[in-house]
């Protein structure tokens, strides 16, 4: 490896506020805010909007998003059947 083009890999706490949960571990990326962790030590905080602990798929829920369905819009869009090939 060349030296000095690698970015610098450090720990930082990414904090899920929607599900009040929080993940120490390394990146490159920097905050200028930071936490306290459980060890007492003091880290750079990112606060994301979704993390598997909040996130439809990984918690098992579903939400609507739309409620007029994907395949009706299509349907009243473009038809309801393709012509037939002879």
């Amino acid at each position: 490896m060349r030296p000095g083009i690698h970015p610098v890999s450090r720990p930082v706490v990414f904090r899920d506020r929607a599900a009040d949960v929080a993940l120490l571990t390394r990146s490159t990326a920097g905050s200028d805010r930071t936490v306290e962790w459980e060890d007492g030590v003091t880290y750079p905080v990112i606060d994301v909007e979704i993390s598997s602990a909040s996130h439809p798929f990984h918690t098992g829920t579903s939400r609507v998003l739309d409620t007029e369905g994907r395949v009706e819009r299509f349907q009243r869009r473009y038809g309801r059947t393709a012509p037939a090939h002879s």
